[in-house]
């Protein structure tokens, strides 16, 4: 993976996004993709992206083929059901064609600009198959406010209770006594 945090998985084909980074949007919202991105986009065949909401307030960051598998999954949902059709609008509705300039920028609409509450200093995080963009403040109240007991749930979520954090090891570490 080296130093940069992204990492391109052969296997599948696609990227895969890591890692956490300070980023700005200038006056016209226009944001400088870091260098690690760029790098790790140019080595695909497709440098297109596309943002969109996410139900979570922030801006979502696919390459194209992502996110044509993520919309033809929206599009498959039942559209009487009053949840996936908000979901259809909501992520469907703010999808935008990103183009990367030659100074390594895209535009981010003012729309969603306005629904994800960014302003100059913003996160972009990584995801796996995309990246998350978020106002810096948002980003830092939401992780301070998850890890506060109270916030916590008594049930886990789903798979959850299934996952080790050490799942490289041979074996278990001892128990303690």
């Amino acid at each position: 993976m080296g130093k940069s945090g992204w990492k391109w998985d052969f296997r599948s084909g696609g990227l895969v996004f890591r890692g956490a980074a300070k980023v700005s949007l200038d006056v016209k919202g226009r944001l400088v993709l870091p260098v690690r991105v760029r790098d790790e986009l140019a080595k695909g065949a497709d440098l297109r992206l596309v943002a969109t909401a996410d139900p979570d307030k922030c801006a979502l960051i696919y390459p194209i083929a992502d996110w044509e598998q993520l919309q033809d999954q929206l599009l498959s949902l039942p559209n009487l059901n009053p949840e996936s059709r908000w979901l259809q609008r909501l992520m469907i509705g703010y999808a935008t064609d990103l183009e990367i300039d030659a100074h390594g920028r895209v535009l981010i609409t003012g729309e969603l600009r306005e629904f994800a509450g960014l302003q100059r200093d913003a996160m972009l995080v990584g995801q796996g198959n995309h990246l998350e963009l978020w106002d810096e403040g948002a980003w830092m109240q939401g992780a301070l406010a998850s890890i506060q007991p109270e916030r916590r749930t008594v049930a886990a979520p789903l798979g959850l209770a299934e996952l080790k954090l050490s799942a490289g090891l041979k074996r278990s570490p001892p128990e303690q006594k």
